[in-house]
């Protein structure tokens, strides 16, 4: 969505689909490297996050059991979303190591943690398949 150079991307997006928003359910961003996911940050009322707590059971094998309410947007690249009222998601990973190689030569795949890939992408498969399978969006 291009938040590295203005976030181009995302007010495209916005913009584009304005007239569909109504009918998101929710935006999710992962973009905060590959660390270990600890669970979520999320921009929603506390009715939706309450709907989603569940997750957590199904996550604790992985260790993705955080559900945190989030002030603004949990990521850069759904803001307009997030801001013109659709529940915003962002992956809550740990940091320790996200600026050891962020945007340098040596930012590749090879310095990713395969435990940690398959747990970030179980962590979002698990959030995506629930929001899919939701008799009611999520409150609003």
């Amino acid at each position: 969505m291009d938040e590295e150079n203005g976030g181009g991307g995302h007010a495209a997006y916005a913009k584009t689909h304005e007239g569909e928003l109504a009918n998101h359910i929710a935006a999710i961003e992962s973009d905060a490297g590959a660390g270990h996911p600890l669970g979520y940050y999320m921009k929603m009322p506390p009715a939706a996050i309450a709907a989603l707590q569940p997750l957590s059971d199904i996550l604790r094998p992985v260790g993705s059991t955080v559900f945190r309410s989030a002030d603004r947007s949990p990521g850069s690249d759904i803001e307009p979303l997030v801001e013109a009222g659709i529940p915003g998601i962002g992956i809550m990973q740990d940091g320790r190591k996200y600026f050891d190689y962020h945007h340098t030569a040596a930012d590749t795949l090879d310095k990713v943690n395969p435990q940690d890939l398959r747990e970030n992408a179980a962590a979002m498969a698990v959030m995506g398949y629930a929001l899919a399978s939701m008799p009611e969006p999520l409150p609003r």
